[in-house]
């Protein structure tokens, strides 16, 4: 009998061994009634979308930011539900290299060496942009700006304007740069 007892200690002490770490707070199984926040969220009830182009030069080593993309609703739905690409994102970062030829294009000189960060999380609303992503290049990359729904507005009309609508944070190429102001482009 006590072998039996021993016996079945011992298969509960290595069952118990083999049980993975409980899940974090927040996290589905916890228990907790708080839901984690969401990889990819867009609030914005307004138009949102265009090119947001830096007022000056923001620089992570060779690279410079050449934009912040934000697209349509009907894209960041699309993202939402599952349909992605390996090359295009609702909300994505672009930048240049700087040591790269520069070459002609329909909306001036270029750098021929570009790279397109696509996200790992992003939350968009009326007022905010929030963008987390990776690259080989420029490692983690983020960036936090608050959107001025006025500039924006008169940005619009004028279909473009050179005022800043967004100022924000960027990090990149384990570097931080504050203070960051994007104006509005529509695009082509």
């Amino acid at each position: 009998m006590r072998r039996l007892i021993l016996s079945a200690l011992a298969v509960v002490a290595v069952s118990a061994c083999d049980r993975l770490a409980p899940p974090e707070p927040g996290r589905e199984g916890s228990g907790s009634t708080e839901a984690a926040p969401a990889a990819f969220d867009y609030t914005a009830t307004g138009d949102l979308s265009g090119y947001y182009l830096p007022v000056a030069d923001v620089r992570a080593g060779q690279w410079t930011l050449s934009h912040v993309f934000v697209g349509q609703a009907s894209e960041f739905a699309a993202w939402k539900a599952g349909r992605r690409s390996g090359t295009f994102a609702p909300v994505m970062l672009q930048f240049e290299d700087r040591s790269s030829p520069l070459v002609q294009t329909e909306i001036g000189e270029s750098h021929t060496g570009q790279l397109r960060v696509l996200p790992t999380r992003f939350t968009v609303t009326d007022d905010r942009i929030r963008f987390e992503g990776k690259s080989a290049e420029l490692g983690a990359v983020s960036f936090d700006g608050r959107l001025d729904q006025g500039a924006l507005a008169t940005a619009r009309r004028n279909l473009g304007d050179d005022g800043a609508v967004v100022t924000g944070t960027l990090r990149a190429g384990g570097q931080t740069a504050s203070g960051v102001r994007l104006r509005w482009w529509m695009g082509d």
